[in-house]
């Protein structure tokens, strides 16, 4: 076997590596992106509410004196490398390229949610609606309640309240939460259809509501135990994800490991936008 990759073969698994990235990465489109940023930071901007104002006749205007603010995403550096052993390769009867290929894209897309998910988790929560928007919402029902209809309908209650987008809301929950939907005692049949359908896999938006499913991660996906779990429902504005460099590949030669290096990078971080467009919804997975 040669101890050197062509061109061609580098691009090969550069475009495989990349089509896997895109297939698994689940929450890259339900937040604002920016790419080819330049730089450790990106700031994004947030501008705020106006409203109309009558005017006398030949009287001055009198501006809304519009709020900007704009917010710091601290991009970090990030691999996913893995040695492939030339005598190794000979003794396998699979093709290694292809299964590192779905590796390190898998594991770049796991982190890439985790960025969001750490990024969604580090805002300042609170129970009312003060119409602050540094300020996100959390509907804590962990002390009687497991996940259910009522507490999607608070959240949806509040992102209709502050009059939030109703074309990019999302919600990110573990995989137990969303089974539970199917024993929640107040469902009607016709609710049960639907979310026996979402639990299925037959359709993925409830409630308006596009649903994420994240499972037990080591790279922490939600944090929480079983007596206070979290999922998260949020607008597409109200977290950004600003990207230095996408998703690379490049395979690099070791002759002292007489390996090749594969090796799968990206720069990215997010942060909250706008947090009022959070819901943090807390509850008991055992009850």
């Amino acid at each position: 076997m040669s101890t050197s990759l062509t061109n061609v073969a580098s691009i090969e698994f550069d475009n495989e590596v990349k089509h896997e990235y895109q297939g698994a990465a689940s929450l890259r489109n339900t937040v604002t992106v920016r790419t080819g940023v330049v730089g450790g930071s990106y700031r994004f901007a947030r501008m705020g509410k106006g409203m109309a104002n009558q005017k006398a006749i030949q009287a001055d205007v009198t501006p809304m004196d519009i709020s900007h603010a704009r917010q710091t995403a601290i991009l970090g550096d990030w691999n996913a490398p893995e040695y492939t052993d030339i005598f190794a390769q000979a003794e396998v009867n699979f093709d290694e390229k292809a299964e590192l290929a779905q590796s390190i894209a898998k594991a770049m897309a796991r982190r890439e949610d985790q960025i969001i998910i750490d990024a969604i988790e580090a805002a300042t929560f609170a129970a009312t609606n003060d119409s602050n928007p540094d300020t996100a919402r959390v509907e804590d029902i962990s002390a009687t309640r497991n996940f259910d209809l009522a507490s999607i309908r608070t959240a949806k209650g509040h992102l209709d309240d502050i009059e939030a987008d109703s074309a990019d809301r999302h919600i990110v929950l573990r995989a137990q939460a969303l089974q539970e939907l199917l024993s929640d005692s107040t469902v009607t049949s016709g609710d049960f259809n639907t979310v026996r359908a979402l639990v299925n896999g037959e359709l993925d938006t409830y409630m308006g509501f596009k649903f994420h499913v994240i499972g037990t991660r080591a790279e922490g996906g939600l944090s929480g135990v079983a007596a206070d779990r979290t999922a998260y429902a949020y607008t597409k504005a109200a977290i950004g994800l600003a990207i230095g460099i996408d998703m690379t590949t490049n395979i690099d030669w070791i002759a002292q490991k007489t390996s090749w290096l594969c090796n799968g990078c990206f720069k990215a971080g997010a942060i909250v936008r706008e947090a009022q467009g959070i819901v943090k919804i807390q509850y008991d997975e055992g009850v």
